[in-house]
């Protein structure tokens, strides 16, 4: 079995990419080929990994190790924990790391000569997850929600892609991003330190939100994501934000209703070294509003948010999309393991 290096940018579909971490130490317009023995399968968050022993071009033995999704974006594929194996002969197409290091991203996969299902059709970049579809409805905004990924416009990277394309820096803002160093321990991911909003609205294509609005305590409403476990409490009693001596890891949360829209208000947010996973920090400055209208009969909320960072983005950052009501979802728990988050660390 040979591990052979196949240059095909023109034909692979970056936007596939639905890995936590980002791109940048990843050769994503190139593809190796690995042929093998699968040697471990780990179901863990935030990344289901895979190893297989396989031979170099010399004839030496190597151990690759490559990254998948969540878990519960992987289950949405078609996956469980007993797809893979120890001792299952695979074929598996992936993005190298650009060090040379034996690691790779999954871009396709067969198992004795049988294809296994990936995110993305290789030949459309088509999304191949199951989409939430708009049969339900409801008269409040309580309940669990989801976007469409083919309602959204699709960046290569997925949610740093994302980023990537819409923020505005500031030079402080690139000066640290430049100085970033995603596979090392610098990255909170390797501490499982999730990402602040607007992250949970930016993923809701892959983990949905969850609105909680208890009648008798109608001073919180609670916004939950399946994306690292975020919970939030939204003080509606009129109160303002807190010194900013005083802050929190998804920021300070007050919100009041105009009209028939739920208008979030959040700071004080906890100095975070890459919340948008391409290495650009937020700190004290950090602003978010968030605006949840029903819509299309209590099928739909229409979302917007606006971002804002003087310290190290130049320009507000302004973004709308759709949520599906969607209570077929289970909220299961990303539960993120340390162990499993520190894998793709290099030093």
């Amino acid at each position: 079995m040979r591990a052979a290096l196949a240059i095909a940018a023109t034909f692979i579909p970056a936007a596939h990419a639905l890995g936590h971490h980002s791109d940048a130490a990843l050769d994503m317009e190139s593809l190796v080929t690995i042929e093998g023995t699968v040697t471990e399968f780990n179901w863990r968050n935030p990344h289901v990994y895979f190893t297989v022993a396989a031979t170099d071009e010399s004839g030496e033995a190597v151990e690759w190790e490559v990254q998948m999704s969540s878990t519960i974006t992987t289950t949405r594929m078609g996956w469980t924990r007993d797809s893979l194996v120890a001792g299952d002969r695979v074929r598996v197409g992936g993005h190298p790391a650009r060090n040379g290091r034996p690691y790779a991203m999954l871009y396709s996969i067969e198992k004795d000569g049988v294809p296994l299902p990936t995110a993305f059709d290789a030949s459309t970049a088509e999304p191949l997850l199951a989409e939430p579809e708009a049969t339900e409805s409801t008269d409040s905004l309580e309940g669990i929600w989801m976007a469409s990924n083919a309602e959204l416009v699709r960046y290569p990277g997925g949610f740093d892609g994302f980023f990537r394309a819409q923020l505005r820096l500031t030079e402080r803002g690139a000066a640290a991003q430049a100085a970033y160093d995603e596979f090392s321990a610098e990255n909170p991911e390797t501490q499982c330190i999730g990402r602040p909003p607007p992250a949970m609205i930016v993923s809701s294509n892959l983990f949905p939100m969850q609105f909680e609005i208890n009648e008798a305590d109608e001073a919180i409403i609670i916004i939950r994501s399946q994306f690292w476990d975020e919970e939030r409490t939204v003080h509606m009693d009129g109160r303002g934000h807190p010194d900013i001596s005083q802050r929190f890891p998804s920021g300070h949360s007050i919100g009041h209703w105009e009209g028939d829209t739920l208008v979030v208000d959040t700071a004080n947010f906890t100095d975070h070294r890459s919340p948008y996973q391409i290495g650009v920090p937020s700190g004290g400055q950090k602003h978010v509003v968030e605006r949840y209208r029903l819509i299309e009969g209590g099928t739909r909320i229409a979302v917007e948010f606006v971002l804002e960072d003087p310290e190290y983005i130049a320009e507000p950052l302004a973004h709308a999309r759709q949520l599906i009501y969607s209570p077929q979802i289970e909220m299961t728990p990303f539960d993120c393991d340390p162990e499993t988050s520190r894998r793709f660390v290099t030093r």
